[in-house]
């Protein structure tokens, strides 16, 4: 059972209003900050709050990941959720930088297990929520140090990230530190874009360039990146080229319309065995029907049976980061791409290593 959290109140000066107290550390809370309890650490593991009876109303509590235990150290988890508030390398429609708290927001929603593939990730991994990156938004070079820095301390304490965007900037840094934990890794990319333009105005980094820059550092088992969902128009006829000349394997999104994925994710498993593996989903892959809020949406797109499908394919391979990237909450007036998000997240927590299915 879920460890009560002890909150830490301060009265603000001369206001007679009680606020919280802020966590230290590398990471800012995306919502208020709390310390977890003394001695929490000893729980076997941390439950999501919303699997308890009676359940809370959806706007009562925390507004955690889940409302899962904020913490300010990734010491002693199994797991955890970031937030990377960073949207200035967006070449289009910005605002992924809200992308964490209105993911956050969606999240409450959710339960602690998984009926369709019976994984019960919270009685198998010891869980919280890290908060954000303190990212600099007035300079895209010293973010992406600041995130490399900070997943680097996550990865060195054992834990495996799974991450909130953000655009897919982001997912360069953080490579980078998963690659100094654990080598080269296999990516599963899914994606309307392959990333992987060069230096378009001279400029190496910004959301269309992370897997080019990746490729160009080792970052990446070549032979064991897939990139899945991709489309729309092109400056020139075989846009795909230089994924394909570097061995990855391209699926465009129109090989998947209208059939299951199933098939398709038994072949990626057997490309990428048992090494480490990076999940990084972009929510452009899917339709803007289904996932409006994002910066650069292209039409004829992914489901959402069939993203579930492609997450729960990775389900027992050597997962050791994910990332959920390009969710722009101006453009996402119902919420729906920001709810879709959160549960393709609980879906890759499902998928991690050491969660048991019954």
């Amino acid at each position: 059972m879920l460890r009560l959290l002890r909150f830490s109140w301060a009265h603000g000066l001369g206001s007679g209003v009680a606020t919280w107290r802020p966590s230290a550390g590398l990471f800012r809370p995306g919502c208020p900050g709390i310390r977890q309890a003394s001695g929490a650490s000893d729980t076997p593991h941390h439950q999501s709050p919303s699997s308890e009876s009676p359940v809370q109303p959806v706007g009562v509590g925390v507004c955690s990941m889940m409302r899962l235990p904020l913490q300010s150290s990734p010491e002693g988890l199994d797991a955890a959720f970031i937030g990377v508030p960073l949207d200035t390398g967006t070449s289009n429609r910005p605002g992924a930088r809200f992308g964490p708290c209105r993911i956050r927001e969606e999240s409450l929603m959710l339960g602690a297990v998984n009926p369709s593939t019976g994984a019960l990730p919270f009685q198998s991994l010891r869980v919280a929520d890290l908060g954000n990156v303190n990212v600099n938004l007035y300079n895209l070079q010293d973010s992406c140090r600041l995130i490399q820095e900070a997943y680097q301390n996550v990865l060195a304490a054992g834990c495996i990230p799974l991450t909130l965007g953000g655009d897919q900037t982001i997912t360069y840094p953080i490579l980078q530190a998963v690659a100094k934990e654990h080598g080269p890794v296999g990516l599963v990319h899914v994606g309307a874009h392959t990333n992987t333009t060069d230096k378009p105005r001279e400029e190496k980094v910004y959301h269309r360039t992370p897997f080019r820059r990746s490729v160009d550092e080792g970052l990446l088992d070549s032979k064991r990146v897939v990139q899945i969902g991709i489309r729309g128009s092109s400056r020139t006829l075989d846009p795909y080229r230089y994924s394909r000349s570097q061995g990855f394997r391209v699926v465009l999104a129109e090989d998947c319309w209208m059939k299951s994925l199933v098939p398709l994710m038994a072949e990626v498993r057997q490309q990428m065995g048992g090494k480490p593996l990076y999940i990084s989903f972009a929510i452009d892959a899917l339709d803007p029907a289904y996932a409006p809020g994002t910066g650069t949406p292209e039409i004829a797109g992914l489901t959402p049976s069939q993203a579930l499908e492609i997450i729960r394919g990775c389900q027992g391979l050597n997962v050791v980061g994910c990332d959920l990237v390009e969710v722009s909450p101006p453009y996402d007036l119902s919420g729906n791409t920001a709810l879709l998000a959160a549960n393709l997240l609980f879906e890759m927590l499902c998928a991690l290593p050491k969660v048991t299915t019954v």
